[in-house]
This record gives C-alpha cells, structure tokens and sequence, in this order.
C-alpha cells in the first residue's frame, strides 16, 4: 500500500507530530499542501492522508483550498487527521465544523477513518495563559495515531 500523507503543521508542530508516527507505521511519504502540484502526483499512491490543526472548527485553509482543486478521485482511498486545543469532538469545533470528511468524498474519495487528538493551542488569548492542552500531543497520543494507522493499513489489505 503505497501511502501519502498531506499535512500542515503551523504553530507548534502538534499535527506533524502525528503525521510522523503514522508515516513511520504507514511507511508513507510527506509533504505540504503545496507541495502538490496536480492530479499525477496523487495517482501514485493507493491511501492519501489529509491533516492539519483545527482552526476555528476547521481544518487549515491549504488543505481545504487542495481538496476544493482536485478533480474527481473517484475511489481513491483516504483518511484525516486532526489536531486542536479544544479537542475536534468538543461542542465548540462540531457546531463550526466544515465537514472536512464529507468535502474528500464528494471529490470521490473513500474516507476509511477520522483520528484526533488534542494538541498545545496558544493561538490568540490563549496565549497569555500559557495556553490549552499542553504537552499534548503526549506519548498516549502518539501510540493510539500508531494504532489507528495500523489499523488502516490492515483495511487497506
């Protein structure tokens, strides 16, 4: 199972952290949003992973803006993965959510599975305080994106 992982990691580094244990399990390659420069590249690979640090209840405006220009990948199998200070599950990410997932399979993709964990978020306010969930991701964390990518490979066969 030939594996990319498409990831963007800004403040401090929470998402590619994950990226980097899943890659390891996955033996994926990685790279930036802008690093893709066209459907051929993406042909290459049987699983594309998208992640990125949740904004605002959304994912990175890179990784969106890639999805919004890929043209059909009808089949094409994928996972996301998430990092935020708030935790994606937390009320505030769910009612401002952009449906990430739902936006890969209307390009055709099948979405095999979600990971999320909380990551160190000083954005804004937050930082005065010293900021929300840090140290996290922790060793716990990174084993259970050790598990996950484990499980998507045994899916992938």
């Amino acid at each position: 199972m030939k594996t990319l992982i498409i990831c963007m990691s800004v403040h401090h580094g929470n998402t590619k952290k994950v990226a980097e244990r899943m890659a390891r399990v996955l033996e994926a390659d990685t790279v930036q949003p802008s690093a893709i420069t066209g459907n051929a590249m993406l042909e290459r690979y049987d699983v594309i992973g998208f992640g990125s640090g949740i904004y605002f209840g959304k994912h990175h405006r890179s990784l969106v803006s890639l999805v919004e220009r890929l043209p059909g990948m009808k089949g094409k199998k994928a996972f996301v993965f998430s990092t935020s200070g708030l935790g994606t599950g937390s009320v505030f990410n769910r009612l401002l959510s952009s449906g990430f997932p739902g936006q890969l399979r209307k390009k055709g993709f099948d979405v095999m599975g979600e990971f999320e964990c909380p990551g160190w978020d000083t954005f804004g306010y937050l930082g005065w305080f010293g900021g929300i969930s840090k140290g996290r991701p922790n060793e716990k964390d990174l084993l259970r994106a050790e598990e996950f990518a484990k499980g998507l490979k045994a899916k992938a066969g």
